[in-house]
């Protein structure tokens, strides 16, 4: 599944073709995806302006001057295109052709911008749903959510809070939505990597026996906010299906210093450590048990 970088990216380049723009025409060309299309959807989108994008955890939020915002998640193999009028793209250098069979062309954004917005889901476990701004802290796909990683609000001091009394693994806190939104298992194994902590290690341990944040939990924070900020400059992750809106392929894979790297030796100078993979809450878990404590 995209996660915070992935999804980040999308907005990025839907933002020229939408924000501003004007819904002229919606095409809604089946009845569901992952959840069934609200019966008003068409007539909810026809004719608002676009007056802001932006993203919560891994939620794309377009804000509408009627007061709704519609909310589009990418589920497993979601992603959308832009195609403009008269104008061909250019693949760029990691370009991957797309799936070609128009069939997972399910929702099409006819914007006044002149552009289509298109968006293909082979899996079918994307969701879009229409939700008024005011009801917006009451949705159930969004109520509870933990702070954004890369807001100002996430720090140390905060993060210890959340895990203080918590049994898990620290790998298991950083997944859990609730504590921070947006993470998911590839950025959460590279951030514990840099920061050189053990996904097993327990999660409470970042915070001292008074509450504060141990030295640890801070080495994280910065962990987390690297790995972010270069996956996103990055395009995101390609692996499987993830695609920039112009079909080019994100390649911050390439800069993975443990996921995936299972064999290979460890990229922490003077370890010599060797990486491994094990199961952990039925996902992979890649890390150098030998520098990460």
């Amino acid at each position: 599944m995209p996660e915070l970088p992935e999804v980040e990216t999308v907005r990025r380049g839907l933002q020229p073709a939408m924000e501003g723009a004007r819904i002229v025409k919606a095409e809604v060309r089946r009845k569901d995806l992952r959840f069934a299309f609200q019966k008003d959807f068409v007539a909810r989108l026809t004719g608002q302006t676009v007056t802001g994008l932006g993203r919560r955890a891994k939620y794309l939020m377009a804000d509408l001057d009627s007061g709704d915002v519609l909310v589009m998640h990418l589920g497993m193999s979601g992603s959308f295109r832009v195609i403009k009028q008269d104008e061909q793209q250019v693949p760029g250098k990691f370009h991957h052709p797309r799936n070609e069979d128009r069939a997972h062309d399910h929702v099409v954004f006819h914007m006044s911008s002149g552009a289509a917005v298109i968006f293909n889901d082979p899996r079918r476990f994307g969701y879009m749903k229409i939700i008024a701004r005011k009801a917006l802290e009451d949705e159930p796909l969004l109520k509870g959510l933990g702070p954004e990683p890369l807001g100002n609000e996430f720090d140390a001091k905060m993060l210890a809070r959340s895990c203080a009394n918590k049994k898990t693994s620290l790998k298991a806190a950083l997944l859990d939505q609730r504590v921070v939104a947006g993470l998911g298992n590839i950025y959460v194994c590279e951030a514990l990597f840099r920061a050189h902590l053990s996904p097993r290690r327990l999660a409470a341990t970042l915070a001292t026996k008074k509450g504060e944040p141990a030295d640890h939990a801070k080495r994280l924070v910065t962990a987390i906010h690297a790995v972010l900020n270069q996956a996103i400059k990055a395009g995101g992750s390609s692996l499987r299906d993830h695609r920039q809106t112009d079909g080019e392929l994100g390649y911050f894979q390439h800069s993975f210093q443990v996921y995936d790297r299972e064999g290979e030796k460890c990229q922490t100078a003077g370890c010599g450590g060797i990486v491994r993979r094990f199961t952990q809450n039925g996902r992979s878990t890649f890390w150098c048990p030998k520098c990460q404590k």
